[in-house]
């Protein structure tokens, strides 16, 4: 009960305008992304410097709009996310990992094709609130490079690791002319908790506008991929589409 408390907290901040301190949790893989609030002390409210660094998506002004984002890829499990969102005409948004597209090449080129959004997850998901404001601009440079060498447009956004940020991550990503952007529902896939359990989250917790954070690469994604088709059938059932971040092209 204290947990789920703590979690429905954290989703209000968020929705009230609130930007959270950003888990600095790490699962016992090093590559499963947690979001992990703060005590309420520990708390910073967005302010007219930080605000605007920090993106949580728009209202659709007409009909009702959910933005599927996937981390951590791209994977072996990436195809089948692909498969999926095409069968559902279903657009979404890709913050990838620098590293892992040399050996995913035509992957990455095929979330592109297929009219979805390639951003920038650092080259390999680093926790950047360790890093110099050095190696956090080399994080995210080496990715936007690799990105533009698969002939995909430089990335707008970036998401970083764990969702793990401060000043000093924001004013390196402002610089180089990217928008933090961060989720406002998790759907807690990384835990791998069964794919009716990741469906039944999602469609819960889904409103219009909502940010998805799901993950196609950082461990075994099936459960993604099933839980995926679930959630596009019943949302699409409901009246939503699907659409890439339009602060990201």
């Amino acid at each position: 009960m204290a947990s789920s408390t703590r979690w429905l907290s954290a989703t209000l901040a968020i929705c009230a305008g609130v930007t959270l301190v950003a888990g600095a949790g790490q699962a016992a893989n090093g590559n499963e992304p947690l979001l992990a609030p703060q005590p309420a002390a520990q708390t910073v409210q967005a302010s007219a410097v930080l605000k605007p660094a920090i993106y949580r998506g728009p209202k659709a002004t007409s009909g009702k709009v959910v933005y599927l984002t996937f981390d951590d890829g791209p994977s072996r499990y990436t195809p089948a996310v692909l498969n999926v969102l095409k069968s559902y005409n279903a657009k979404a948004t890709f913050f990838v990992i620098g590293s892992q597209i040399r050996t995913r090449e035509a992957t990455t080129r095929r979330i592109a094709r297929e009219g979805h959004s390639v951003q920038n997850h650092t080259w390999r998901h680093r926790n950047l609130k360790r890093l110099s404001a050095t190696e956090i601009s080399s994080q995210f440079t080496r990715t936007n490079r690799a990105i533009r060498q698969q002939g995909i447009r430089q990335p707008a956004c970036e998401r970083p690791p764990y969702g793990a940020f401060n000043n000093r991550v924001r004013r390196v990503s402002q610089t180089l002319g990217m928008r933090t952007v961060m989720w406002s529902l998790d759907a807690n896939d990384w835990r791998r908790p069964g794919a009716s359990a990741i469906a039944r989250r999602v469609v819960r917790g889904t409103s219009n506008g909502t940010i998805v954070l799901m993950h196609d690469g950082g461990g075994n994604r099936s459960q993604t991929a099933t839980a995926l088709k679930s959630v596009l059938r019943t949302l699409k059932a409901r009246g939503y589409r699907f659409e890439a971040l339009p602060s990201c092209p």
